[in-house]
């Protein structure tokens, strides 16, 4: 008699720690796209991550053979080395998503932000060929830059593309990463999973609280040279919203006391020379947001920040270093709300 109402007040205890929505922290990381991903999830104690994470494995690879340029056999490699115009190139529908969203952000912004800038990243040594780091002749960008411009694919309805410059080619190193973290995201939220936060080197979607209750804390990398990887400029807190940054500090070259960022800007060929070192965007989707950061690199400060006030749900901070070295922090209207927990 003792054994069976033992037994049933430990069923009562399970179901009850159940019934309370007892939840747990759960955190698995790995690699993808040349870098690194972290996800943590709030679910419930007795869920098993393992499938979770092998699901956003395999999706990751596949976005990976799609849209890496570093593989001979990826979509986005087999585009480039088309060198024929007018001929239909079929493509997925990941690279048809990537496609609509890099368009809208090369018309919003002006051209500023260019999928097609490959060569000339390659020529001034920052993309993956063999080149070294170097300051191109002007005749060697001008004659580059004939063959930049997003306007020169046709994207169809169908599902495919069309070159209308036979050398037109595709970068899809300043949005890539955001899709991915899209995308990770819509895998859990199918998973049934409400409460989640998934980064892709450096790029994020936050979705709901912490196990806590609070937001999501996202830092903000310190934009300068030496700065250890791990030292937070600003901490934002964010919910059911995606978060990346863009910055000059890491990866670029100096040359007679001249530093050389490996942000270019498409309409010219050059390396940005107008002071910003950071940009940081909060938006609805990590895709447009991680383009929209590069962009604001190249508009700088002023025309950067008048076009995200001009944005529904779209918020960002511009870092501006000064020749002494200082740095001066702008905001768009609503990003202080965003920095409040």
């Amino acid at each position: 008699m003792k054994k069976c109402i033992s037994t049933t007040l430990l069923i009562f205890s399970l179901l009850l720690f159940v019934g309370c929505g007892f939840q747990k922290q759960v955190s698995f990381s790995g690699k993808t796209m040349g870098t690194t991903y972290h996800i943590t999830v709030v679910t419930g104690f007795f869920k098993n991550t393992k499938v979770l994470k092998d699901k956003i494995d395999m999706r990751l690879d596949e976005i990976n053979k799609s849209m890496s340029t570093y593989r001979k056999d990826s979509e986005i490699s087999r585009f480039n080395a088309l060198k024929q115009t007018g001929e239909k190139f079929y493509i997925s529908n990941d690279f048809f998503n990537v496609m609509t969203v890099a368009q809208n952000l090369y018309k919003l912004t002006g051209g500023a932000w260019d999928g097609t800038i490959e060569p000339l990243v390659n020529i001034w040594g920052f993309g993956n060929s063999e080149n070294k780091k170097r300051i191109p002749s002007k005749l060697e960008i001008d004659a580059l830059l004939a063959d930049i411009g997003f306007n020169n694919i046709e994207i169809s309805a169908n599902r495919y593309l069309v070159k209308r410059k036979a050398f037109i080619s595709l970068d899809f190193a300043s949005i890539a990463k955001g899709y991915g973290v899209d995308q990770v995201a819509a895998i859990i939220k199918m998973d049934g999973i409400k409460k989640f936060l998934v980064e892709i080197g450096g790029e994020v979607f936050a979705a709901g609280f912490r196990k806590d209750g609070k937001k999501w804390q996202i830092g903000i990398n310190n934009p300068l040279k030496d700065s250890p990887f791990d030292q937070v400029y600003k901490a934002v807190s964010i919910q059911d919203k995606a978060f990346a940054t863009s910055g000059d500090y890491r990866n670029y070259f100096e040359f007679e006391g001249k530093r050389f960022s490996h942000i270019l800007d498409p309409r010219n060929g050059y390396p940005i020379n107008n002071g910003v070192v950071s940009v940081s965007i909060v938006a609805d989707t990590c895709t447009f947001a991680d383009g929209l950061a590069t962009a604001v690199m190249v508009l700088g400060h002023k025309k950067g920040l008048e076009l995200v006030n001009s944005l529904d749900n779209t918020e960002c901070l511009i870092v501006v270093r000064a020749d002494d070295g200082t740095l001066t922090d702008y905001y768009s209207k609503g990003f202080i709300s965003q920095r409040k927990g």
